[in-house]
């Protein structure tokens, strides 16, 4: 049974830093892109970065600049830290890790990040 848990939420003003993590577990296969999303309230889940398999990542234009997604294939974690952070950042974030070859796709609890003076 996969699991993926997320942590590393909490409130923090404006301009601060925050490092998320994601564990993946119940797996031997480290062949999954991780996607990160946020969803604030009223809006739709949106893509916020992703890194796969073997290392490339993407962001969106929003969090260039701002935000880096790393990951420990041998902790089976991914990262995603955070800095200069803004008001607009405050959401839920979800992890989403998805493995090659259609074996199948697996989301996080998520953890709340706030950002508020």
């Amino acid at each position: 049974q996969v699991q993926v848990v997320e942590s590393g939420g909490g409130l923090v003003q404006p301009g601060g830093s925050l490092r998320l993590s994601c564990v993946v577990s119940g797996s031997m296969n480290s062949a999954y892109n991780m996607n990160w999303y946020r969803q604030a309230p009223g809006n739709q889940r949106e893509l916020v970065a992703l890194i796969t398999s073997g290392g490339i990542t993407n962001y969106r234009d929003s969090v260039k600049g701002r935000f880096t997604i790393s990951r420990d294939n041998a902790k089976n974690t991914v990262y995603l830290q955070m800095n200069s952070l803004k008001p607009e950042d405050t959401a839920v974030y979800y992890c989403n890790a998805v493995f090659l070859g259609g074996a199948g796709r697996y989301w996080g609890q998520g953890t709340q990040v706030t950002v508020s003076s």
